[in-house]
């Protein structure tokens, strides 16, 4: 399959045209091995390289701590452990970065309104995202806040010149985030994307950002014209390795754009991945016990993964910014 050869924003920087060139040309030939990450300490990174005497090309940061609208006062000790937790991690971006490694962000984005404890489950939320994008009202104005405020953040990556994966209102095919959730959650998911495209796009010219959509429905996808690779999690059972032919098919049936498995429980198979020469041109398991425990993914199956020839592991994966 051939993809295009240049991002969805005109105006990518260099960096974001280098990796999205060298993913896009290694769907079919490699894999970037990728983990995710939500502590200062980046355990599952060095578990990894204990295990494995390697480290992924890809790391992944979480942003649930720099939601603007955390609400202190109603909470529980289980969200305040993972947000304060997550406090500060964007200094491992940094570091990350200064290692030239590739970065994507996931933002498990605190309801910009109304809400208790881990409010971007729909369920801790009465934030209605359909109002999200009707101009005058107070969840607009909440939204359109948090947006500036995100941008900023991001903001200092792209004057360095840092491309990042930016993987904004993951599983939309669920209604378990307030985005996606509702009779019409899906949809409003697409919109409320193509609105921060436009919005971090045309108002805060963030050009370092390589956009990623992730769901499996080719009728939630948002179009060409601001996605530049297609993505979906999936968490198989414990220690099944294959190379997800299926659900890739799926994807591949949505758009003509590169590939991702945005989040895995397990690793996929390296040799099964080479055999099929799947187009997947990068993964990311997910943190805690997905990652440092034998629960879901052996060391055995994860050193074939990162000593495999198909696998791009950080000590492979070339400058590209």
């Amino acid at each position: 399959m051939a993809f295009s050869t240049y991002p969805c924003n005109p105006d990518a920087q260099e960096g974001a045209r280098n990796v999205y060139r060298y993913l896009a040309a290694l769907s079919g030939r490699g894999i970037v091995t990728g983990q995710h990450t939500k502590t200062m300490g980046l355990e599952e990174l060095y578990h990894i390289e204990r295990v494995t005497g390697q480290r992924p090309a890809l790391l992944g940061f979480e942003l649930l701590s720099y939601s603007p609208n955390i609400n202190y006062m109603d909470t529980d000790q289980e969200c305040m452990d993972e947000v304060m937790g997550n406090y500060g991690t964007l200094r491992r971006a940094w570091e990350w970065a200064e290692q030239k490694g590739l970065i994507t962000f996931t933002w498990h984005w605190f309801s910009p309104l109304s809400g208790h404890g881990k409010s971007f489950f729909a369920q801790n939320t009465g934030f209605d995202a359909r109002k999200a994008l009707q101009e005058g009202t107070a969840e607009h104005r909440a939204f359109v806040s948090d947006l500036d405020c995100m941008a900023g953040i991001l903001r200092p990556f792209r004057d360095r010149g840092v491309p990042i994966l930016w993987r904004p209102f993951h599983e939309a095919e669920g209604n378990w985030f307030w985005w996606g959730a509702g009779v019409i959650g899906s949809e409003n998911a697409k919109a409320l994307y193509r609105f921060m495209y436009q919005r971090f796009t045309a108002v805060h010219h963030l050009d370092n950002l390589l956009w990623v959509w992730n769901s499996p429905r080719s009728e939630d996808y948002p179009g060409d014209d601001t996605v530049d690779f297609i993505s979906r999690d999936m968490y198989p059972a414990p220690h099944t390795h294959t190379a997800q032919e299926e659900k890739l098919a799926e994807l591949q049936r949505i758009a003509d754009k590169p590939a991702l498995i945005g989040e895995t429980g397990t690793v996929p198979s390296a040799d099964a991945l080479e055999k099929a020469k799947a187009q997947w041109a990068g993964y990311m398991t997910w943190c805690g016990d997905f990652c440092l425990t034998e629960n879901f993914t052996s060391n055995e199956e994860l050193n074939r993964m990162y000593r495999h020839p198909w696998a791009v592991t950080k000590e492979k994966l070339p400058i590209l910014y």
